[in-house]
């Protein structure tokens, strides 16, 4: 197996490195660049489902991007015990879609922001509090199996995207997957055969030139500019509180999911320097996930989360400056504040994103894979471990279908395919002998109780 720190990537600038403000404000552009699209796409689906008014879909679209802002702000430079100091950038997953845009149409927006309220910080506060004593349960070998699988079924994803976008009236039409092969061309080109500022820049270029392209051709809307408003104020329960019980418990399992996908996320970034992250960094992400996930519910955010496109964008450019994402989570910020330029940003069509997303989600994979082949012997225990958990989590990725005869709780809970794959990796890898096994690698040093991270040396 490798040692904690093998394996690292070249690396332009590290976690505390600042590069040159331009250079600085020009990365976390390209951060934001990549992930507004489908952070704001949550709201629209969401607002879709539920019926609401464009006054109100573009409230909650400013109040995504505020929080992700003000979130991402508090991961890279914490408050407290609050934040991981990692260049992670922070928004609205698609994890909960679904269940937001049920939940919302059946028993109304306040049911949705009400039940996350109560499961954000109460779910993975109660994670990252107790995550010493479990960390043990979550060797590179499960860690690095839940960021392959976010890469992986968020490949589709991009696809739809490059597509033009699910529903659209010319999804996969020549324009759209030209414009995005395009961008994918351009950042892979620069990224392989340039250096410098063009290298670390190669994704926003590639965005830029592809929009560029997209407006000579005509295919860009600018009028929810001129629609937007200059300033958006933050109202505190603006569509209500209810507290029920079935969408309490289901947005609990949905931030459970949320969970595993930063520790994944986490896993991945610090991949770039060829090592697990440490317990204060995973309970400070996680922390931040619930809390932030909390508090913008009161304003009618939705939970925010990691965003692993951004994971990939640190191991495809070797920028891991926390101080670059943090120039991001300000811009974001920004963009919630002023919606007029918020609006002009999300006209970026969706095929020009989707080049960028294809590359990002693929290098999340990538980090995955490394951070197994790093500190795991593929041996035919392992072996088996991978093939279990990657083909349950990417058949219910392709077929949730199949899980249609479960209780509906539980096929919301099982038809995610980073919990089944997570799950499976941890029940296999605790309970089937081997080097990363709790059970059964213990240091001969260690009480039973601390190879099992219920106790430590330093209790």
């Amino acid at each position: 197996m490798g040692t904690e720190t093998e394996g690292e990537i070249d690396l332009d600038y590290g976690v505390d490195d600042k590069p040159p403000w331009l250079k600085s404000i020009l990365l976390g552009l390209q951060h934001v660049a990549v992930m507004i699209v489908p952070a704001t796409a949550v709201a629209y689906i969401v607002a879709g489902a539920v019926g609401l008014e464009a006054a109100d879909t573009a409230y909650l679209v400013q109040m995504v991007l505020l929080f992700s802002g003000i979130a991402t702000i508090v991961q890279t430079y914490t408050v407290g015990p609050v934040g991981s100091k990692l260049p992670i950038v922070m928004g609205t997953s698609f994890t909960f879609v679904g269940a937001a845009s049920s939940i919302g149409a059946s028993s109304g927006l306040a049911a949705v922001f009400g039940a996350i309220l109560v499961t954000g910080f109460v779910v993975e506060g109660l994670v990252g509090w107790q995550f010493k004593r479990i960390r043990p349960f979550f060797p590179p070998l499960v860690t690095g199996l839940v960021v392959v699988i976010i890469g992986l079924y968020l490949i589709p994803v991009g696809m739809d995207y490059a597509a033009g976008g699910v529903g659209a009236a010319d999804y996969g039409s020549l324009t759209n997957l030209g414009l995005a092969s395009l961008v994918l061309s351009i950042a892979v080109a620069l990224n392989m055969f340039t250096s410098g500022v063009t290298r670390l820049l190669s994704v926003l270029v590639g965005i830029v030139v592809g929009y560029g392209v997209a407006v000579a051709l005509g295919v860009v809307d600018f009028g929810p500019i001129a629609d937007a408003a200059w300033f958006a104020v933050p109202r505190p329960g603006e569509f209500g509180f209810a507290f029920e019980p079935v969408p309490i418990v289901t947005f609990a399992f949905l931030f459970l999911v949320s969970a595993m996908e930063t520790v994944g996320d986490m896993s991945g970034i610090t991949a770039a320097e060829g090592r697990n992250p440490t317990h204060e960094e995973f309970r400070g992400g996680l922390f931040t996930d619930g809390l932030l996930s909390s508090i913008g519910s009161a304003f009618a955010a939705f939970p925010i989360t990691s965003f692993s496109q951004n994971v990939g964008i640190v191991n495809f450019t070797g920028v891991m400056s926390r101080h670059v994402v943090g120039i991001g989570g300000v811009l974001l910020a920004v963009l919630g504040l002023v919606p007029k330029v918020g609006a002009a940003v999300t006209t970026i069509p969706s095929a020009v994103f989707g080049g960028a997303v294809l590359l990002m989600v693929g290098m999340v994979a990538a980090s995955g894979t490394r951070l197994i082949f790093l500190h795991t012997d593929l041996n035919r225990r392992n072996m088996v471990i991978m093939a279990v958990s990657l083909g349950l989590g990417l058949g219910v990725a392709t077929r949730p279908e199949a899980l249609g005869g479960l209780p509906s709780a539980a096929e919301t809970f099982f038809g995610q395919p980073v919990i089944l794959t997570a799950l499976s990796a941890l029940v296999l890898n605790t309970f089937v002998p081997g080097d990363q096994s709790p059970l059964f690698d213990a240091d001969p040093d260690e009480t039973p109780a601390e190879s099992m991270g219920i106790l430590s040396s330093d209790d």
